[in-house]
């Protein structure tokens, strides 16, 4: 595919993944005042269209719709460098406008400033290790069960936004566009760089584990 194709098709997941992130919570918070079913009513749709998403998408552009990822991709070498950039802004666009859609599909103002507090040590370590996990479940899946990917990080998003402090943004392009919501799942500005700082430094982790863990060990010479 072209660049232009792949760029686009990375706009569009993304902006569809944040819409759903946004449009779910708006709606669980709007059907009950119980958080933590408001919590399950915003973590099963997102679960569900990652697994689409990345199916319908992947043969286009990878179906990375997270910087994190896409950076994970460029460290080990198996997306160009000179594409990371392109990639990353299509999604911080495509995230952005998925915010802007979501509240106009239930008729609030387009583009918000969010004022929930996520900060502090164990939101960010939260992050870290949302994000490793995401990218270890990722290349994890290329070594052992390519075609279950899907499903694997669909699920894993599903598990993680319930064992993580921080309810599992893992992604810098999707807490970015949720900076621009002022509904359940916003994130004040400020709060940005610690969250995405922890996000790429799970990537990164994550990216290390995988490397070492699945690269085949070479035999041992066997000595007279």
């Amino acid at each position: 595919m072209s660049l232009s194709r792949r760029l686009f098709a990375e706009a569009l997941g993304t902006g569809l993944l944040v819409c759903t992130v946004i449009g779910s919570g708006i709606m669980a918070e709007s059907l009950t005042g119980d958080v933590a079913l408001a919590l399950l009513g915003n973590t099963l749709p997102t679960g569900a269209i990652l697994v689409v998403l990345i199916t319908i998408l992947g043969p286009v552009s990878g179906a990375h719709f997270n910087p994190a990822v896409t950076l994970a991709f460029a460290v080990r070498r198996q997306a160009p460098w000179g594409e990371v950039a392109p990639y990353i802004l299509a999604q911080i666009a495509g995230g952005i406008a998925g915010a802007a859609l979501a509240h106009g599909m239930f008729d609030l103002p387009m583009l918000q400033t969010a004022t929930k507090i996520r900060t502090g040590g164990p939101q960010w370590l939260a992050e870290v290790v949302a994000t490793f996990g995401l990218v270890f479940t990722i290349f994890a899946g290329i070594r052992q069960a390519p075609a279950a990917i899907p499903w694997l990080v669909g699920l894993y998003i599903t598990a993680a936004y319930w064992f993580t402090a921080s309810t599992s943004f893992a992604n810098p392009a999707v807490a970015i566009a949720r900076s621009f919501t002022d509904t359940f799942s916003g994130i004040r500005p400020f709060d940005l760089p610690g969250f995405v700082t922890a996000q790429f430094a799970g990537a990164l982790i994550g990216v290390a584990v995988a490397a070492w863990l699945f690269t085949p060990e070479r035999p041992k010479e066997q000595t007279a």
